[in-house]
């Protein structure tokens, strides 16, 4: 063990512990996310973790498996008329929400219209939708004005904002997040237990009748088989790997990178990967204000960046992290660097660019985190890049809940908002132009925070979602040439999301978002 991770021990324990009096259920499994559940509504927030607690206490008409494909979760019947333009979906028997209430249309239907305001691509639907029609209890019809044949794709996509179906009655005000957190899920959250910053907890839902399949990444049957979860919050990486060593929590959903050695030595931990599609760490300019308005400037960000650089601090272990100038994940189907090969270390390059936008010593607001101790040593070493090239970088630390406030922000940078920051996502989301938040382009600023505005990027992006399977691959790379002329993000490369788990668990499955169904603890 190392001097770090001895040195953790103590506050393992500490942080651990259980409240005295405390009545624990019969069987715990304890989870170390990798950030605390700062957005509980899955389709207002766009952090990770928030999509992960969203599929333990909400459903959605389907799902993907663990090879990204759709398959139907709530829905038992679907179809769609000869000309496209008449969708109609019934309902599974059994749904229920926590508090008893069957799940009807009614609620369908005005979560998917909520869902509609909110998520960039599902705009594209509301905006081609001519009606939504209760036809009964579990069936209803979607009429649109023209084709749209992703749409059982884009139902199905887990990775941000999912179409999460709620209560009717639990549908907020249009730009504000829902506050009951009742679903119909395989878990109830336990609003009593959450202590913010320390922990969240799920306990299993009693009353579930699971899909009569096989699980299958978030498709198939949700069998829960312990009684609780509870998210351990622990933002020191090596306190988690202590606290998986010690057996006082069970699952790291990202343990850092540089502390996998020592957690392989182990015969008590398993330490692998969920699925084979890389994340993406990446540098995201705020297109709204000066100077990333000026694409020129933007421009700038791939000629200062070094990607082994930005890696190896942010990763350590090159085993683990790879460069790509791929914006849809290389490795993947759709892993074209065109327009984008030439991208790299290049300051006095770097230095043009940002004279041709007109930056004059501005200061750079470059909010970061400690918390994802990667996005922060990544920052770092941006920040001192960006220097070099002649930016005036204003880092500043915050907790990642802040960070996720601040950017979320639209106010100019001197007034409370912001200029650039280091985020992540994972490979299943940003693998595909239709769930890629990044490469969202829309000029309505209902895209992910940074806002870039460009038609002709977003023309291509819904080409290529209404096109067949055939015309897809010239799309795509026509979409992302263009992409490399806008630059709505700095890619800072590519590694493998890996997860920890004691050996005495079995059931772990690979899927496109941790699940913590079907997994037993001896």
């Amino acid at each position: 063990m190392t001097p770090r991770v001895l040195h953790a021990a103590a506050l393992a324990a500490a942080l651990l512990s259980t409240p005295v009096g405390a009545q624990e259920p019969r069987s715990v499994l304890r989870v170390v996310p990798q950030a605390d559940v700062a957005v509980t509504d899955p389709v207002f927030g766009t952090a990770w973790i928030s999509t992960i607690h969203g599929t333990m206490v909400w459903e959605s008409l389907f799902a993907w498996d663990s090879r990204m494909q759709p398959r139907p979760q709530m829905v038992s019947d679907w179809g769609v008329s000869e000309d496209g333009l008449r969708w109609r979906f019934t309902l599974r028997e059994g749904l229920r929400f926590h508090d008893g209430s069957p799940v009807t249309t009614a609620d369908v239907v005005a979560s998917l219209r909520r869902w509609m305001t909110i998520d960039a691509t599902a705009t594209r639907i509301a905006a081609i939708t001519t009606g939504m029609t209760v036809v009964d209890d579990r069936t209803f019809e979607w009429t649109l004005r023209e084709p749209f044949p992703a749409m059982v794709s884009v139902l199905a996509a887990a990775p941000s904002r999912f179409a999460a179906i709620m209560r009717a009655a639990d549908i907020p005000e249009r730009g504000r997040p829902a506050t009951t957190l009742i679903g119909s899920g395989p878990f109830r959250f336990n609003a009593a237990a959450r202590v913010s910053g320390d922990r969240v907890v799920y306990d299993r839902n009693p009353d579930y009748v699971p899909r009569a399949e096989p699980p299958d990444g978030l498709a198939g049957g949700r069998v829960v088989k312990v009684d609780r979860v509870e998210f351990r919050i622990l933002p020191d990486p090596a306190t988690a790997a202590t606290a998986l060593q010690a057996g006082e929590v069970d699952f790291i959903e990202r343990p850092s990178l540089d502390l996998l050695p020592v957690l392989s030595r182990s015969r008590a931990i398993r330490v692998t990967r969920l699925t084979d599609l890389a994340g993406q760490a990446m540098l995201r300019p705020n297109s709204l204000h000066p100077p990333f308005n000026d694409v020129r400037a933007r421009a700038a960000l791939a000629y200062i960046v070094d990607q082994a650089e930005t890696l190896a601090a942010g990763y350590g272990d090159e085993t683990y992290w790879s460069r790509c100038n791929a914006f849809f994940v290389c490795g993947s189907p759709n892993g074209t660097e065109a327009g984008a090969e030439g991208f790299g270390r290049d300051l006095p390059r770097a230095r043009q660019l940002l004279a041709e936008a007109g930056y004059r010593g501005e200061r750079i607001v470059f909010p970061t985190t400690t918390e994802i101790p990667f996005f922060g040593r990544m920052a770092e070493v941006t920040a001192a890049a960006m220097r070099q090239a002649g930016l005036n970088v204003d880092l500043q630390w915050m907790d990642w809940p802040s960070v996720i406030t601040r950017t979320s922000s639209q106010a100019a940078p001197d007034q409370g908002g912001w200029n650039v920051y280091v985020t992540g996502a994972p490979g299943p989301l940003m693998w595909n132009p239709i769930t890629n938040i990044g490469v969202n382009t829309a000029c309505d600023r209902s895209n992910f925070a940074g806002w870039p505005c460009d038609e002709a990027a977003e023309a291509l992006r819904r080409e290529y979602l209404n096109a067949p399977d055939a015309n897809r691959p010239a799309l795509l790379e026509r979409l992302h040439r263009r992409l490399a002329e806008v630059h709505p993000y700095r890619l800072l490369g590519q590694s493998f999301t890996m997860v920890a788990y004691r050996s005495s668990l079995s059931g772990v499955l690979p899927s496109p978002v941790p699940v913590f169904w079907n997994i037993e603890k001896r």
